[in-house]
């Protein structure tokens, strides 16, 4: 089968999930007194929740794409394994709307953010499955195996950098989440450089 038809099927799911996002921030959630102004400074953990999970899953998005550009074709195993990383992804939105709604009380700060962490990380290994799956045994004839090469060292350690971050939640949730959202920007600067597209 030729890549096509779950390149639009997964661009579908990643952008379903991005815009449920949103969701995560509600002025509702505050439960801060006074005026609109303080309601909405208080809502500072739902902003940055959104902010890391959207450039996380932006990155993923793109990174996606500079995967399946390898591929010459999937297979049943890539399907399913695909299938496990979009549910992954679809499932975002929760885990980003219990760290927006929970970040203010101490007692499920902690929670929240192992939730959260557990998400990004059972991601992280299901898009590295996926890649190595298929670097593996579909990969185009023409292809740059420098550029493989580069991609997989920069994937192997992102499963274990987001169990490291999930870790931290323990100890500090909010660095848990700045840990969550350097990770992102790594991905991005790593993909910029080993995904570029050939001249």
């Amino acid at each position: 089968m030729e890549t096509g038809r779950v390149e639009a099927f997964s661009d579908g799911v990643f952008a379903i999930a991005i815009t449920l996002l949103i969701l995560a921030v509600g002025v509702e959630q505050s439960i801060a007194g006074g005026d609109l102004q303080h309601q909405l400074l208080h809502l500072w953990p739902a902003y940055i929740a959104y902010g890391v999970s959207f450039l996380t899953v932006g990155i993923m998005w793109v990174n996606h794409h500079q995967v399946f550009r390898h591929f010459r074709r999937v297979d049943r195993p890539l399907l399913l394994l695909n299938i496990l990383l979009l549910m992954c992804i679809s499932f975002t939105p929760f885990p980003t709307r219990v760290v927006a709604e929970h970040a203010h009380t101490a007692g499920d700060r902690e929670a929240a953010a192992v939730l959260y962490g557990l998400t990004m990380t059972c991601t992280a290994i299901c898009f590295f499955a996926v890649w190595i799956y298929g670097s593996r045994k579909l990969l185009r004839p023409n292809t740059d195996m420098r550029e493989v090469s580069g991609i997989t060292r920069s994937y192997v350690p992102g499963a274990p950098m987001y169990a490291l971050a999930t870790l931290v939640a323990f100890f500090s949730p909010v660095a848990s989440l700045v840990l969550f959202g350097a990770l992102a920007i790594f991905y991005a600067i790593s993909s910029s450089f080993f995904g570029r597209e050939p001249s």
